[in-house]
């Protein structure tokens, strides 16, 4: 539990009467197995040693726990194999991370989903297996209980009716108040279809990659998808990759970007969802816009550097150590035009002043060891 919450960024803002869950989120969860340390692709026909291994659930266990390391009061809905990996996923989610799991379900006779993933070269390749997943209306509430945001993600291609289905909550919980941050897939049809993004009528703020935003909207630049997305949903925003992200408001009329923070990447599993927790944080803590940005940007830096999704989540104090380490080399270098100081120095506001030591090591090599 030394990974719970050192702060809640949310504390000047609550009130009696408010949903006692922050964000709800409901999706696929998965055991995820992660090497590292490949110099190449695996060969056909050879075999392959990783310096690294980590185990860790994945899917949309990733979010929830970057969502809940940040101190947001966390509610996941989802289907759990009643297998080993289920109870090692639930339980890590659960008493590891303090995640309510309330309308979670277990399923008897199913099995969970594993995903193996190989980071080299700064980029994964992933395999995946599971058996056909129990129809929605068994394992999830279809009305989502109240809360300040949800995460919903858009453009399934599967199960017929997934998609109306997810229309038909994501409406209802707008309709309640509740703040819907979109998320996408990669479309495997190839249609990238703009009628898959229907449901951006219900959605506060939309959140894909740069290739996603692009596609969808037939543009030739991340920039110009953004600007083009803002006319469907309030807030676009569009992840850059190694360049950053870049957002436009449509409500005030108001641009951001900002640049990304250079590190050294060690399994980038995961980068995507931390990004969308750290941004729906500052959100809902009415953080100005850039700073939003740069937050999540912040968060999916220093996920990358460790091992696995949700493992390698950042809590508040991951991040005090880091803006800690990063005056530090300012002070040494003052001026350097790479230092990303002057960015965060709205951080100074928020952090802990007793940081525990950087870095923390995040995953284990083993599903879990037996109690001592």
């Amino acid at each position: 539990m030394d990974d719970l919450p050192v702060l809640d960024p949310l504390r000047g803002i609550r009130a009696p009467g408010d949903p006692a869950t922050d964000v709800y989120l409901t999706g696929t969860v998965f055991l995820d197995i992660i090497f590292t340390g490949l110099d190449s692709a695996p060969v056909r026909g050879t075999e392959s040693w990783a310096r690294g291994m980590g185990s860790s659930p994945g899917g949309i266990a990733n979010m929830a726990t970057a969502l809940a390391r940040l101190g947001l009061r966390t509610t996941l809905a989802a289907a759990f194999g009643d297998d080993v990996y289920g109870d090692y996923c639930w339980d890590s989610l659960a008493s590891g991370e303090g995640i309510d799991l309330e309308p979670s379900r277990r399923i008897a006779g199913w099995h969970s989903p594993v995903t193996v993933s190989m980071a080299y070269e700064g980029e994964r390749t992933m395999v995946s297996h599971g058996h056909e997943a129990p129809p929605a209306q068994e394992t999830v509430p279809a009305c989502p209980p109240p809360a300040r945001a949800a995460v919903a993600s858009l453009g399934h291609h599967g199960r017929a009716g997934d998609q109306e289905r997810d229309q038909e909550w994501i409406g209802a919980a707008a309709a309640t108040g509740t703040k819907v941050f979109a998320d996408v897939g990669w479309d495997e049809t190839g249609r990238w279809d703009p009628a898959d993004l229907d449901g951006l009528r219900h959605c506060a703020a939309f959140l894909p990659n740069a290739e996603e935003a692009m596609r969808y909207t037939r543009t030739d630049s991340p920039r110009s998808a953004a600007r083009t997305l803002a006319e469907r949903v309030p807030l676009a925003v569009v992840t850059l990759g190694a360049e950053g992200a870049v957002a436009v408001d449509s409500a005030s009329g108001e641009t951001a970007e900002v640049p990304a923070l250079l590190v050294e990447a060690l399994d980038p599993t995961g980068a995507g969802d931390v990004f969308v927790a750290g941004f729906v944080t500052g959100t809902l803590a009415a953080w100005p816009l850039a700073d939003r940005l740069a937050f999540a940007s912040l968060c999916a830096a220093l996920s990358v550097q460790e091992f696995g999704g949700s493992l390698s989540a950042p809590g508040w104090a991951e991040i005090a150590a880091w803006w800690q380490q990063a005056k530090a080399l300012d002070a040494r270098a003052p001026g350097d035009p790479a230092s990303p100081v002057g960015r965060y120095t709205f951080l100074d506001a928020l952090l802990p002043t007793d940081p525990r030591p950087w870095p923390l090591r995040r995953a284990v090599p083993t599903i879990g060891f037996r109690p001592a």
